[in-house]
């Protein structure tokens, strides 16, 4: 059960960047493919699998191994939809959508770090 939650998660993963850039692409351009419900529902279910897997693997029974790493997982992941929030949907300007969306790929890339490592908040060293 651990192994499938963590292939969902990695795959979630994927799938969020892909459409955060994606979508972040259109709205730098004004696209009105930004208005198609498919783009406007997608990403939340992508996000909430990828939040919930991540929890899902933190509060997993059986599993004997430090939750540290991934509580900062968790972190970095919730960080990661708020910047992604910021560039897409707080920000006034392009100046700070490119910011956002800058500091939403270096927490997705700082949580790929302490996954990869398994040590908790590694990117702080």
């Amino acid at each position: 059960m651990y192994q499938a939650a963590m292939h969902l998660h990695v795959t979630a993963v994927v799938i969020s960047l892909a459409l955060f850039s994606f979508r972040f692409a259109l709205l730098l351009k004004s696209s009105d493919i930004l208005q198609k419900k498919w783009l406007k529902i997608t990403p939340h279910v992508v996000d909430t699998i990828l939040l919930a897997s991540a929890l899902f693997m933190l509060f997993y029974p059986d599993r004997e191994f430090a939750n540290a790493w991934v509580a900062s997982k968790v972190i970095g992941v919730t960080l990661y939809i708020l910047s992604g929030f910021f560039a897409l949907k707080w920000a006034k300007n392009n100046r700070s959508r490119v910011i956002g969306f800058l500091c939403a790929v270096i927490w997705i890339m700082l949580t790929a770090s302490v996954a990869t490592s398994k040590l908790p908040f590694s990117f702080l060293m």
